[in-house]
């Protein structure tokens, strides 16, 4: 199984959700959250469709590149995960450039007004290599990791998957 860029995201949130969603069991259709964040990606910025493209290759799917300064813009609804964002950027960045395209990231929060340059360095390559192993091994195992327990599963689409029985 090729890892994209959600892969790489999930990874760094719960290891559970990696290998839940990497199963094949996808409870984002039933998120109001995941549905939100849909909706911030296609209205906000409405003037780039015509500058911008969203581009998918080598396992991930980009939702902004602009081709002439060669910038992935990612949007997303919130920075309370803004780490997993950042890295997830950086993935793309390392997934690109592994296929002879050397560009930058800015990762955007329209609703907070806020964006951040992502650049990749030699040590996030590093990172990058050993962490695409760990996902893969998470990916290949019989069963899903442990839950965790902690209170940023609530918002999580697979709150009620990991959850449902207990108090």
């Amino acid at each position: 199984m090729e890892v994209t860029g959600t892969h790489f995201n999930y990874y760094l949130i719960c290891q559970r959700k990696l290998w839940l969603f990497a199963s094949g069991i996808n409870m984002e259709h039933t998120s109001e959250a995941v549905y939100e964040g849909k909706l911030i990606h296609e209205t906000s910025y409405k003037q780039r469709s015509e500058r911008f493209k969203e581009i998918s290759t080598g396992g991930i799917k980009i939702d902004w590149f602009d081709t002439k300064q060669n910038v992935v813009h990612e949007i997303k609804k919130s920075d309370k995960r803004e780490e997993a964002h950042i890295w997830q950027v950086k993935y793309y960045l390392y997934v690109l450039e592994q296929n002879g395209i050397n560009a930058s990231g800015l990762l955007e929060y329209p609703r907070l007004r806020k964006k951040e340059e992502v650049l990749l360095t030699t040590p996030d390559r590093e990172y990058i290599k050993e962490a695409t192993k760990k996902i893969e091994q998470i990916i290949a195992r019989e069963q899903a990791p442990e839950k965790i327990k902690i209170s940023r599963c609530r918002g999580c689409s697979y709150f009620d998957f990991c959850y449902s029985g207990e108090l």
